[in-house]
């Protein structure tokens, strides 16, 4: 896997990375959205479906929910949040196998899968706040070998 470092100033950053995510998605895509609370992994997930389906308004958290379906031009996105599992077997009860085979899947809070296995079209997103500042976030990408072309080539 290829690691890559963006910026991102602003939430316009940020939604300008979750257009670029959302233009290479594939169906059986999985996105690893990884970060601390407050970090800024629902505002990206929030771009990427608005991206794919511009007719959506409104992009809850599933933090309650533990996971929201949207359709879009690309399939079904299943949007999911683990924070609250309590096991990582909890995430079959959702649907995980039904998105992983059909769809494209955004999880935020991936960590609580624990050691289940994953498919092999990972693309994962690590945000961070910068010390310094409270807006900036560094987006450290990883990309597994089926990302790696897609995400070199020109828009």
């Amino acid at each position: 896997m290829s690691d890559l470092v963006y910026v991102l100033n602003s939430l316009t950053d940020t939604q300008a990375l979750g257009q670029k995510v959302a233009t290479l998605l594939q169906p059986r895509d999985v996105i690893l959205l990884r970060g601390d609370l407050g970090v800024g992994k629902t505002a990206l997930a929030r771009a990427i479906v608005t991206s794919l389906n511009p007719d959506i308004v409104q992009v809850p958290s599933p933090t309650f929910t533990l996971v929201q379906l949207y359709e879009t031009l690309r399939g079904d996105l299943w949007h999911f949040d683990l924070y609250r599992l309590r096991q990582a077997e909890e995430a079959f009860e959702l649907g995980l196998e039904e998105a992983f085979g059909t769809g494209i899947s955004l999880i935020e809070w991936p960590e609580r899968l624990g050691s289940l296995r994953l498919p092999s079209s990972l693309l994962e997103i690590h945000l961070k706040i910068v010390e310094e500042s409270d807006d900036r976030r560094d987006a450290r990408i990883r990309l597994s070998e089926s990302w790696k072309q897609r995400w070199a080539t020109p828009l």
